[in-house]
């Protein structure tokens, strides 16, 4: 176990996506709500290395926003 102590693995996770026009994307301003092609029952996508792994929910933990993993993918899903 020693030998993988040591390597590092980006993690993202993915709460939705949308596409928008550039022009759009320079007028945003504070306030401003991007709208995403996913609803709040959905799961969130976790990607290592930018390779989906597993998929997950949000939980609020002491104040904290955590991701809960409620699947984990196999390598040929």
């Amino acid at each position: 176990m020693n030998i993988v102590k040591g390597i590092e693995v980006d993690l993202k996770v993915e709460l939705g996506s949308t596409m928008m026009p550039i022009h759009h994307v320079l007028r945003l301003g504070r306030g401003a709500v991007i709208e995403l092609d996913a609803t709040e029952d959905d799961p969130m996508k976790i990607y290592g290395n930018n390779k989906q792994i597993a998929e997950g929910e949000i939980r609020i933990e002491e104040g904290r926003l955590a991701v809960e993993i409620t699947r984990k993918l196999t390598l040929d899903s």
